[in-house]
């Protein structure tokens, strides 16, 4: 079929053709959602995949050519699945990398243990991986820092929370410790770029829905998601590289974008003195921000 032979059927999809289709098809966001959630931990948020599953129908609705041949639920299914995996990705704080190796340690260090009877030795695991026991202990450290804990999906029995964790009070040098990261944590979040900042106060404190937060910065749910992952990533950055620098990573990128990330570590810090921080015990004054005016883009 010519190209314009094609013209005119994809003309003749009016926009109520489209919206039709997306109504149609709007199960087909549930089933793979359900798909996806039933193998994630359970922190996950299903609302967030949900919202990116529904963005991707209505985008496969205005992009869909029905002179290919293809139907159309089909070709909206492989768009779902492809945002749902980038909504997962985008809330990954590891890079590929990362969990590449790490899985691979893993495979490895369970053949070693098949084969020998016994967990593997550090320089037995590094000799199999063809890595020196330096790198070994840099891929274990990358392993750890990847993992987000949730208190949500702390159980997987159901049990109580206070089954699994002591219920000691916590004495004055954690009580010091608490305090302290919780000012680093406010000064981080005060420092953030103006637009990085209304996402993270309106998704994490206000609670407000993503799309509402894509209609006030005039936005995709998919660029709002995005935005909240380069923010965590800031705010674990810019508290550790106070609280912890050994775990704050060598700065790559322009030398533009590493100045960028200094003065933001920078301003963290003067956000703040030792004895304004301790006084930020609490999120009270957090819990319900003022709206935050941000000025629009052109």
């Amino acid at each position: 079929m010519t190209a314009d032979a094609a013209a005119p059927q994809l003309e003749a999809l009016t926009d109520a053709a489209r919206v039709a289709l997306v109504e149609k098809s709007l199960p087909i966001v549930g089933y793979i959602t359900n798909e996806f959630i039933g193998r994630l931990p359970s922190h996950v948020s299903r609302d967030d995949l949900t919202s990116a599953g529904l963005l991707a129908l209505v985008q496969a609705s205005r992009a869909y050519d029905p002179s290919t041949g293809v139907p159309f639920n089909r070709y909206a299914n492989t768009r779902i699945r492809g945002a749902l995996l980038d909504e997962l990705r985008g809330q990954d704080w590891a890079s590929r990398g990362a969990r590449s190796r790490a899985r691979k340690l893993t495979q490895i260090e369970d053949q070693l243990t098949a084969q020998l009877g016994r967990r593997p030795s550090a320089e037995e695991t590094a000799s199999a991986l063809g890595v020196t026991t330096r790198e070994l202990h840099d891929t274990r450290d990358d392993a750890q820092r990847a993992v987000v804990l949730s208190m949500q999906g702390f159980t997987a029995d159901g049990a109580s929370i206070d089954d699994h964790l002591p219920t000691h009070t916590p004495g004055p040098e954690q009580e010091l410790l608490h305090r302290e990261r919780l000012g680093y944590l406010r000064s981080a979040i005060a420092a953030l770029p103006e637009r990085l900042k209304v996402v993270v106060e309106g998704y994490f404190i206000a609670e407000r829905p993503m799309a509402e937060l894509a209609e006030e910065l005039e936005v995709s749910e998919s660029r709002i998601s995005q935005m909240r992952a380069e923010a965590l990533v800031l705010l674990r950055d810019g508290m550790n590289s106070h609280l912890s620098p050994e775990m704050v990573g060598a700065l790559t990128g322009s030398t533009a974008a590493v100045k960028r990330k200094e003065s933001y570590f920078a301003a963290v810090g003067a956000q703040s003195d030792f004895r304004a921080r301790l006084a930020l015990s609490s999120f009270g004054v957090m819990s319900a921000p003022r709206p935050v005016a941000v000025r629009q883009s052109a």
